[in-house]
């Protein structure tokens, strides 16, 4: 069976992103050719650094530096300077964040698995590189003496599978067959409903699907009858929202069977789709550490391996490859 090579997954990068930019017209500004080097080849170049783990500038500008013939096929007149790729590094979090949302819409042309009729959103946390900063300590701003290499960016966020983690959490959208469709990055106590709140613009009238589930912390009384009104049925076990005449009608809905069976089924179609960005971030440890420090830093990277995921997923639909075997593109990156 015939596998999508790198120039194969450079091409589909680059048509996708000039359709994203053309599609994006007037608001993509930062798609001016002000920039000497452009947003499509850095993308190119940081995922081949990720699948890499080359994560510090330096060693990536001396990597480039001894692969002049990657530089020209990435379409750079020159080496950038490591402080160059630590700058657009970090300003490439929006830009990545537009092209996962225009991905996924993209997407939705090429296969009816890749639709967004359901939808489901969970939030997952990353620990911070480095040692903890224990909350006392963060409260009064106080680094300890001999505390190296902290990341004072990050916040505390407790999950339900780690407890409390020091560190940042990835907001995901994504539909039945986990392929990303919205991706926010924040810190570890950035709150689901705030998240939601976000991206409801983009949920409304982008991607409009016509069920969105999420666990318990999603829910909200007057958020479901505003979704309703918009034609979208929020789902959530509203497990502290049991009293009152509305509870009670909401409870019987979510127990209708259709709409049980996609609630029983939140954990196993949003959890492989974390499953498959621990793979090419290689976080993929207990409380999956991320290996570069800094919100600015941390955004990129997660964003980064969420488009990815997709990449991969739309070269799979495209070479009739299986959907969630993203092994294919970790061998052409490396």
């Amino acid at each position: 069976m015939e596998e999508p090579t790198f120039a194969d997954y450079v091409a589909l990068i680059y048509n996708l992103f000039d359709r994203f930019v053309q599609e994006c017209g007037s608001e993509a500004n930062w798609a001016s050719d002000r920039y000497d080097y452009q947003h499509k080849g850095l993308i190119v170049f940081f995922i081949m650094m990720q699948y890499r783990r080359i994560h510090k500038f330096k060693t990536q500008w001396r990597w480039l530096n001894k692969h002049p013939g990657l530089c020209e096929q990435l379409g750079f007149e020159r080496v950038p300077d490591r402080t160059t790729l630590s700058r657009r590094y970090k300003a490439l979090y929006p830009i990545v964040c537009a092209f996962v949302a225009f991905l996924g819409q993209y997407a939705e042309e090429l296969d009816e698995c890749l639709r967004s009729h359901i939808l489901y959103e969970d939030k997952s946390l990353f620990k911070a590189a480095g040692p903890v900063w224990h909350q006392s300590d963060r409260r009064e701003g106080r680094i300890p003496k001999g505390l190296h290499g902290l990341d004072t960016g990050a916040s505390w966020g407790k999950s339900a599978y780690h407890g409390w983690v020091y560190g940042y959490s990835l907001h995901l959208t994504c539909n039945q067959a986990a392929f990303p469709k919205l991706v926010q990055v924040e810190t570890a106590s950035y709150s689901e409903q705030q998240a939601l709140t976000d991206k409801e613009p983009q949920i409304f009238h982008a991607l409009a699907p016509d069920t969105f589930v999420g666990d318990d912390a999603y829910t909200k009384a007057l958020r479901i009858r505003q979704w309703t009104r918009q034609g979208i049925a929020l789902l959530t076990p509203a497990l502290r929202w049991v009293t009152g005449r509305y509870a009670r009608a909401y409870h019987r809905f979510i127990t209708q069977p259709d709409n049980a069976s996609l609630l029983h089924a939140r954990k196993t179609i949003i959890e492989p789709s974390f499953d498959l960005l621990a793979q090419v971030t290689g976080c993929t440890d207990n409380q999956k550490q991320l290996p570069v420090r800094g919100r600015p830093n941390v955004r990129s990277f997660l964003a980064i391996g969420v488009l990815i995921v997709q990449i991969a997923m739309i070269a799979n639909c495209i070479w009739d490859l299986s959907l969630r075997l993203i092994s294919h593109i970790g061998v052409a990156f490396t």
